[in-house]
This record gives structure tokens, C-alpha cells and sequence, in this order.
């Protein structure tokens, strides 16, 4: 039998019993639209962390203080305050192919200005800071190096800070009080919203870190170091110099220092997100696995069911494989339309999320085709038995068959 005729009865069958073709689809359908709903929530997610991790600046290198041993005890990162303004000084000084570099010297105060009061991270950095986290200036100018080298008492603020501070008014110009000190206002960061840890990144002010461990903190050491590598493919290169210079600038000494990339970073933060969406795909999964058993039992009560009319076609001439393809071909309509309306499903059952729950979501085109191919392939798989036994009926038998 032609192919086309084939298909032409396949469909005929199924429109005889539209409503249980539609029920046998509905599993598909939810299968398919279980796993693309589920695939975009997870790689929102995981979109949202690698974006909020590019936020921290290109091509980042960051050394932090830890990562020592003495007397049988070892510590990693925050467990020593082993950083210098002379280890920083050094690698801008020593090491090749850095665009940029701050040190950095972070702390809480309370600030004032207005009559208000404002607890808020105060964070020493460097002139270069802006350019190495990738933070441009809303208003106003970044201090300069001949202000680091003067302690200078200036600052720059975060979008938090200027609205509780000054609210509906310019704050560039006037004087914020830290610690009874007065810093005038240079500038005002460009809001950058919450980190990947969920603190407000716009709840900052800066200082020369020089002012901040003269005038406010009364420290000698540093909090960390960010560095920007000139280009992506230098980034290991200065990595591994930054590490051998502080190395050997300890003397021999155990390392209490932690150098991280950011594509460390970005790897650290995403894995929640990567085996989130792992997981649930997974178990979406599972949906599409009993869409398939769905339509292996309807296939086989349909070859019960029509026994008789498969041992007439066979008896006027027809073909084992015509009606195994047969089969097999409403099998595989049942499945692709309903992982097509699926597909349809999920995808609008995403936005909904998104616009009801404010989730990020992130429909990718390659699951859509994915879950098409997978139900037309859980269709070819369900549909293969029913089909087969369909085509080994002895004529006769069936003929016979009440």
C-alpha cells in the first residue's frame, strides 16, 4: 500500500475516536509542557547568577586573604588578614598584562549627612575600581590616584545611599560624615540592584582605601585585591603570576592568600543552578515516560479493538508492514501533536510564571526541539509493540475473531 494511503487511514482512525485521541495525547501534551516549563525556570535561574557574576567586572581576578597553615591549623578564605597595600602596589608594579587593579578595604559604619543617619558599607578602593567592576559613574567623577596618595577625604555613593541620604536632591558636591570625618561627594554609582548573595550592591560608599585605613579603620591590612586581566585569554596567565609573585614575596612561607578567576566564580555560583535544572527536568521527564506507557495501552486496545479489520486488509491484500506502519504512524501523530502543543503549553504556562511570580525564565530553542524529537521518538518507541503484534496477525485468526 502507498505510503500516502497509509497515512490517510491512519488519520481516518483517529478521528473515529477523536475524544480518546485527544486523552491519549493530553499525556504527551503535560509531558512535554512539564519539561519545557521546568528547563526555563532553571535556566532564568541560572541566566540571572551568570549575569549578576558578569556584573562584577570582565575578565575579574580576585586575590583574598586565607588559605593558611601554621602549627597543624589551616584555614581558607577570612581566616587570615595576610594582604598588604605593598602586595597590591607590587603586582600593579611586576605583573604583565593587567588593564586595571584595586585594593580594597571593606567595613560598616554609620554615615551622616542632611540630619539623617544611614548604616551602609563603607569600602576603601582604588581610583580604578569603577573600570575593574564594570560600574560606570550615573553622575559626578571617580576620586583620582593623587587622592589615594593624599588620603583624601572623598567619596563616592551608591543609589541607596543618595536616596536615603539626599532625597530629591543632588548629592554630588555635598559632605557625608563617616566616623565625625567630613568626605565631600564626587560622584554617584550607576544602580546595579541586588548581588548573587541578595545584598544591595547600591548600599555603598567609597573612599580611598588609603583614607579608609588611616582616617576610619585604623587597619594595616587590605580585604581583597580585584584585578583586571588585559584580555580573556590572559586571565589564567596573570592568575598564575599574581600567585608567584605574592608566593614569593612570603619568603617561603605557607600561602595565606587565595587567588580566584571569575570564570571560578561564575562556575561556583551556577552549579545550585545547573543541578536545579537538572533536577527538574528530570522529573519532568518522567511525565513524557508515562505519556508514552499512555499511548502503548490505547495502541493495544485499538489492535483488539480492530482485529477483525486488520485481518481484512490482510486477507484483500495488504501487507504485514502496511499495517505495522500504520500503527506505528498513529502513534507517532498521537505523540508529535501533543509535544507540539506541549511545547505551545510550556512555553505560555513560563510567561505566566514569570509575569504572576516576577521569576526570571528562559525558554531555550534547543529544548523545544528536543522535547518535539522526544516525544516523536517516545511515540516510535510506545507505538512499536502494538504495531508489531498488529502485523503478525494470521488473517484467518483474525477474521474469525469476535
Amino acid at each position: 500500500m502507498h505510503f500516502t494511503n497509509t497515512l490517510r487511514v491512519a488519520l481516518r482512525a483517529l478521528r473515529r475516536n477523536t475524544l480518546r485521541s485527544l486523552l491519549t495525547a493530553l499525556g504527551m501534551i503535560i509531558g512535554v509542557a512539564a519539561v519545557i516549563t521546568m528547563v526555563s525556570i532553571g535556566s532564568g535561574a541560572k541566566a540571572q547568577v551568570e549575569a549578576q557574576v558578569a556584573s562584577l567586572g570582565q575578565n575579574l581576578i580576585t586575590v583574598m586573604p586565607g588559605s593558611y597553615s601554621s602549627g597543624g591549623m589551616r584555614g581558607g578564605f577570612g581566616s587570615s588578614v595576610s594582604l598588604t597595600p605593598e602586595d597590591a602596589d607590587a603586582i600593579a608594579a611586576e605583573v604583565a598584562n593587567i588593564d586595571g587593579l584595586s585594593a580594597e578595604v571593606r567595613d560598616r559604619n554609620q554615615v551622616l549627612a542632611n540630619g539623617l543617619n544611614w548604616n551602609t558599607n563603607v569600602n576603601g578602593v582604588g581610583p580604578d575600581y569603577p573600570y575593574v567592576r564594570n560600574w560606570p559613574m550615573e553622575s559626578g567623577a571617580m576620586f583620582t590616584e593623587q587622592d589615594v596618595k593624599s588620603l583624601g577625604k572623598v567619596c563616592v555613593i551608591g543609589k541607596t545611599v543618595a536616596d536615603q541620604m539626599f532625597p530629591n536632591e543632588d548629592p554630588v558636591g555635598q559632605t557625608l560624615r563617616i566616623r565625625n570625618l567630613p568626605f565631600r561627594i564626587l560622584g554617584v554609582l550607576t544602580p546595579k540592584g541586588f548581588s548573587i548573595f541578595g545584598s544591595d550592591e547600591d548600599d555603598v560608599v567609597l573612599i580611598p582605601y588609603t583614607s579608609h585605613m588611616r582616617r576610619v579603620s585604623r587597619r594595616t591590612s587590605i580585604s581583597m585585591i580585584r584585578i583586571q586581566a588585559a584580555d580573556a585569554d590572559k586571565v589564567a596567565q596573570v592568575k598564575q603570576s599574581v600567585e608567584d609573585l605574592l608566593t614569593q614575596r612570603r619568603r617561603g612561607r605557607e600561602p595565606d592568600f587565595t587567588v580566584r578567576t571569575q570564570e571560578e566564580l561564575a562556575s561556583a555560583a551556577t552549579a545550585t543552578a545547573k543541578t536545579m535544572t537538572g533536577l527538574l527536568a528530570g522529573i519532568a521527564g518522567v511525565s513524557l515516560i508515562v505519556g508514552g506507557i499512555g499511548i502503548m495501552n490505547i495502541m493495544l486496545v485499538s489492535v483488539t479493538e480492530r482485529t477483525r479489520e486488520i485481518g481484512i486488509r490482510l486477507a484483500i491484500g495488504a501487507h504485514g508492514k502496511d499495517v505495522l506502519t500504520q500503527f506505528l504512524i498513529e502513534a507517532i501523530l498521537l505523540s508529535s501533536l501533543g509535544g507540539m502543543v506541549g511545547v505551545a503549553v510550556g512555553v505560555g504556562g513560563s510567561q505566566a510564571l514569570s509575569s504572576y511570580n516576577g521569576w526570571p525564565v528562559l525558554v531555550p530553542t534547543t529544548w523545544i526541539f528536543i522535547s518535539v524529537a522526544g516525544s516523536a521518538l517516545v511515540g516510535i518507541i510506545s507505538g512499536f509493540y502494538p504495531a508489531y503484534k498488529a502485523a503478525q496477525l494470521d488473517p484467518i485468526d483474525a477474521l474469525r475473531y469476535e
